[in-house]
């Protein structure tokens, strides 16, 4: 008997073709009507290098939420979380963009994303920039935030879902229950994982990059970027997925792409990898170590699955060790933080700061 599994995957790209002429179809036939309306312009986080920086975002009908509060109920959380789902985007629309003093423009897809490229001729100063940005002849603008990054010690590339905030990925029922249920006020990060991530991000010299990727839909972009910012996590570009047949199609390539993207933009940069047991994280990691042994400084794996009990990860972790890299099954932040430690990755004033947290919430 064929497994269901396999199945789904043969037929995935059928189902996305056959999903996207669908969705063409109706954008054409919806969107001159939608693009006569007010829209929303949704910036996501920039990134880039002195020499190229790019710019990302979508455009949207507006939808009516209230910012979340604690006391929120659940009613209202999901009913949220169904206006993000099913968000009614445009395309078509021109962006136009400023970056100390550099335009740039682009014209949002049928999905309603746009990209744009800034190319400075002189280069931009590394940290943090803000990008203005407006649509072309018609009311909306927004200001995007850049992380322009040129030497550091080293970058973070770190998972969301049951890394940084609990999700509950390894129970489908949970997970649903959580992430629709929930608001940015809501939904609860590991203990110690705030402090942890900024021991890492901070340098005497210059601010380490951190950088999220996450099989969560753009959908939720705003939803975690309050999330970052409410729970004192240092901000980063997000790479998040298209809502669509290939979010169900496992997030394996999607974090791939991503990483390898990351080590080609930043040729000088070596990396520490920061994810979890309950999805690929650690043969996603473990691959990413046999085609750039020289570039991974550390792999942190939240142990939420009794990994250290799970005899292929365990191996993926001996061959990750024979290529001069430690995997570590970190069951809390206070592990990850004591090995970043030993490796000079993060100062005792760093560590200390992750067991105060952590004895804090435990």
């Amino acid at each position: 008997m064929i497994p269901v599994r396999s199945v789904f995957r043969a037929l995935a790209p059928v189902l996305e073709r056959g999903v996207s002429a669908l969705d063409q179809a109706a954008s054409a036939f919806l969107q001159p009507r939608r693009a006569r309306g007010k829209l929303l312009l949704q910036p996501y986080v920039g990134w880039g290098t002195p020499s190229r920086v790019e710019v990302s975002g979508r455009v949207l009908l507006p939808r009516t939420m209230r910012p979340p509060q604690t006391g929120d109920p659940r009613w209202r959380n999901f009913r949220n979380a169904l206006r993000r789902l099913f968000s009614r985007e445009v395309g078509g629309i021109g962006v136009t963009g400023t970056l100390d003093g550099l335009p740039a423009r682009g014209v949002s897809d049928f999905d309603g994303y746009f990209t744009l490229t800034f190319t400075p001729t002189a280069p931009l100063s590394p940290g943090w920039h803000e990008a203005a940005l407006c649509l072309d002849a018609r009311e909306g603008s927004a200001t995007a935030r850049v992380q322009v990054v040129a030497q550091a010690r080293f970058g973070i590339i770190s998972d969301l879902d049951d890394t940084v905030i609990q999700s509950d990925v390894t129970s489908v029922p949970r997970m649903l229950l959580t992430v629709l249920t929930g608001n940015a006020r809501t939904r609860s990060p590991f203990p110690g994982v705030s402090a942890l991530y900024r021991a890492l991000t901070h340098s005497e010299q210059e601010r380490n990059p951190i950088f999220y990727v996450s099989s969560s839909p753009w959908n939720f972009f705003d939803l975690l970027l309050h999330f970052l910012s409410y729970r004192h996590i240092p901000l980063g570009p997000l790479f998040l997925r298209n809502w669509g047949v290939g979010l169900l199609n496992g997030h394996g390539s999607h974090k791939h792409a991503v990483i390898e993207r990351l080590l080609t933009r930043f040729p000088e940069l070596p990396f520490v990898l920061i994810g979890d047991s309950g999805e690929k994280d650690p043969e996603i990691y473990a691959e990413v170590v046999r085609r750039w042994p020289q570039r991974i400084l550390g792999v942190y794996i939240r142990d939420v699955s009794e990994a250290h009990l799970d005899a292929g990860i365990l191996a993926l972790r001996d061959e990750v060790r024979r290529a001069g890299v430690d995997l570590v099954l970190a069951s809390d932040s206070l592990d990850a933080a004591s090995h970043a430690m030993s490796l000079g990755l993060i100062s005792a004033e760093g560590y200390r700061g992750v067991l105060a947290s952590v004895t804090r919430t435990t």
